[in-house]
């Protein structure tokens, strides 16, 4: 199934998506249905079945949910964690010992304050030269880790502070309009195999499309199970969070966001996902 929010008389409410035309769910938001599901031990899909109207209307997704918490791995596609050691010249393999490693990297991204829907902007660090977007795919979690269903992320980066030292990821990953999701969530039942997903992403500028790539969840090193247990080791994550499970495509400088590029990222099993890039923070009028 597949479920995320609309704007129906006037405020944000869940509907039951089938093609482009979503069936509202009343005085719902799609938390509340989880909550309820929960409470309820009806399976999620069922109880949005159950409660939507019969009436499809013709109107897009927003955010599908105001997440609890999101989270996010890193060093999951070895893609990653080559152009990490790259960055920072780390002869070592700093990030590739973490990609072999049994513990995973995960950090915190942020909350809905951050968190920005289909067709909202994505931001673009006013102090930054290489912001990029970082197209995942993402886990939404019920009460205790539970993997309820799948949506696409954009995990936006400021790679060159992160460049600058290592402690400056928390200023790459976390400020205004850093994390794009969307455009719906698509139920555990109706993905047969998580591990086999293509996912593209392109940007585009005046029109033109200046990078595109693809990656498939089957590059993955980790299992999604194996991303959420590590996550809830002594860390009660909360229910309606969100884990973003990598990127394995690697957007180069020369393709860093300007204002008014737009990321279109893509799954066919779970859609589009598609944002303008704008400059955020105090100075981004003066810029």
């Amino acid at each position: 199934m597949r479920i995320s929010r609309i704007l129906w008389e006037g405020k944000p409410t869940a509907a039951v998506f089938e093609g482009e035309f979503a069936r509202p769910i009343p005085n719902y938001t799609l938390s509340d249905l989880i909550r309820r599901s929960e409470v309820e031990k009806i399976p999620l899909p069922e109880l949005a079945r159950m409660l939507a109207s019969p009436h499809a209307e013709k109107l897009p997704p927003i955010l599908p949910l105001l997440p609890a918490e999101v989270w996010a791995c890193g060093c999951t596609y070895e893609a990653s964690s080559s152009f990490r050691d790259a960055e920072h010249g780390t002869r070592e393999g700093f990030y590739a010992q973490v990609y072999r490693q049994d513990r995973p990297e995960i950090f915190f991204k942020g909350t809905a304050r951050v968190c920005v829907g289909p067709g909202e902007p994505i931001g673009i660090r006013w102090d930054s030269n290489f912001t990029a977007p970082e197209p995942e795919l993402a886990l939404l979690l019920g009460s205790n880790g539970t993997i309820l269903g799948y949506t696409l992320a954009n995990d936006v980066s400021a790679w060159d502070i992160e460049r600058e030292n290592p402690l400056y990821l928390p200023q790459s990953k976390i400020y205004d309009r850093c994390c794009a999701l969307g455009p719906v969530i698509v139920t555990t039942d109706e993905i047969a195999d998580p591990y086999q997903l293509e996912i593209t992403c392109t940007i585009q500028r005046g029109g033109k499309e200046i990078f595109r790539g693809t990656a498939s969840t089957a590059q993955l090193s980790r299992r999604f199970e194996t991303l959420v247990e590590y996550l809830l080791r002594a860390n009660s994550v909360p229910r309606c969070s969100i884990l973003l499970t990598g990127t394995g495509i690697i957007v180069p400088q020369e393709a860093a966001l300007q204002p008014g590029d737009v990321v279109t990222i893509s799954c066919p099993q779970i859609g589009e996902l598609k944002n303008p890039a704008e400059i955020v923070g105090a100075r981004a009028a003066a810029v």
